[in-house]
């Protein structure tokens, strides 16, 4: 007689370091997505397209304001639940988990992180409610990994304002964004500053990048900043190097993680299901060898994922996590994932390739999980250079 499956992709119960709290707010939110998002997400993926009505649920939830409190409902989630969050809303949708993800934790952590107390009473409360959409503009057409030393977008003070000049790329939610953080080289001291440039100033454009083949309902832009005035204001009072900045991104890269192990999961689920429903020479595949070998594959790889990035959610509530722990938990998980996906993509054999059997779609958006928040190379040299004490970058 054939013993029951164990369906769990969770396979060693990592949700069980979870408080009871925490499991039944994670249920209400994971029943919410689903009910809500994902008849959203692959109609909006396929006309590349970013489905408004998401705004409306991701306000109703609250979840901007997870990680601040004190702008949101007053209570202080832990990193553990906030990884958890990220892995639910990528198995539902990484293109609406991504776009939420630059709006809290890249644009929001920035103006948390960067901005004085004043700037944060300004901006925050309408970005918890999501009545302002925020954007990150650091990557530039010419520059990706190396944009912390040759950043070509300038800023030059004149009296109470700032000139910006210069042109962003990949800025996701940039088309419609109320407030995008924009990076710029002070002309005066080459100090890299960030500033908080609003959609209707004069010389912003925002236009969409068109014929992605990943993440595909995320709306990144091409910006261009031709003379913008910003107002002193606006100018992020608590940062003064790109130092400051890489704060910003190692707490958004270990998110990247979490998020890594959602699409991953997500695949995994998706290709045990076929392989237990999928029939060939009158028999389910899933009683095939060479079919559980590519499943437990899957599995494993999972695991060891969800192992790293929920100790590395401790050490972040401990405060002992470091830059390095993020750029290795991100080169790991996303390197994980994208054999999790070539491999459920195999086993759908032809219906893998199409919308219809969703594992296309996780396929594809994984391509670009994998390259943002720093490559892996780029991330390797960052974990390199502290175990060996020598920098390798050029």
């Amino acid at each position: 007689m054939a013993k029951t499956a164990n369906t769990d992709s969770d396979f060693f119960g990592f949700e069980e370091l979870l408080t009871d709290e925490e499991r039944s707010e994670l249920a209400r939110i994971r029943e919410v997505l689903r009910r809500e998002i994902k008849p959203l997400a692959n109609d909006a993926w396929d006309r590349a397209e970013f489905p408004f009505e998401a705004v409306e649920t991701f306000a109703k939830l609250g979840i901007a304001g997870f990680q601040f409190p004190e702008y949101g409902d007053g209570v202080a989630r832990r990193p553990l639940f906030n990884g958890f969050l990220s892995l639910e809303m990528n198995k539902v949708d990484p293109s609406l988990a991504v776009a939420s993800g630059v709006h809290t934790g890249l644009a929001m952590g920035s103006i948390y992180g960067g901005g004085d107390q004043r700037q944060r009473d300004r901006w925050m409360p309408d970005m918890v409610a999501w009545n302002k959409i925020g954007a990150f503009g650091l990557t530039e057409p010419e520059g990706g990994s190396d944009v912390a030393g040759g950043m070509r977008t300038t800023a030059r003070r004149e009296g109470d304002e700032w000139v910006l000049n210069g042109a962003k790329r990949w800025i996701g939610n940039g088309t419609f964004a109320d407030l995008v953080v924009i990076w710029a080289r002070d002309e005066a001291d080459d100090s890299v500053k960030g500033f908080v440039v609003e959609k209707d100033m004069p010389g912003f454009h925002a236009s969409k990048i068109e014929g992605k083949i990943a993440l595909r309902s995320v709306q990144n832009a091409d910006l261009s900043l031709e003379d913008v005035r910003v107002p002193e204001d606006n100018r992020l009072q608590n940062i003064d190097n790109f130092r400051d900045t890489a704060k910003v991104l190692a707490k958004t890269r270990g998110n990247v993680a979490w998020q890594a192990l959602g699409v991953a999961t997500r695949a995994y689920e998706l290709a045990r299901d076929y392989a237990v429903t999928r029939e060939q020479f009158g028999t389910p595949i899933g009683g095939f060898q060479l079919i559980q070998d590519l499943l437990v594959k899957m599995l494993g790889n999972i695991t060891a994922m969800f192992g790293m990035v929920t100790r590395l959610a401790q050490k972040m509530a401990d405060g002992t996590a470091g830059p390095d722990h993020a750029a290795l938990a991100k080169s790991f998980t996303t390197t994980r994932m994208r054999e999790c996906v070539a491999w459920a993509r195999e086993l759908f054999g032809g219906n893998g390739i199409v919308l219809d059997y969703e594992v296309a779609k996780f396929f594809a958006d994984a391509e670009a999980v994998y390259s943002f928040e720093g490559s892996r190379e780029m991330n390797t040299l960052i974990v390199g250079k502290s175990i060996t004490g020598q920098s390798a970058f050029t």
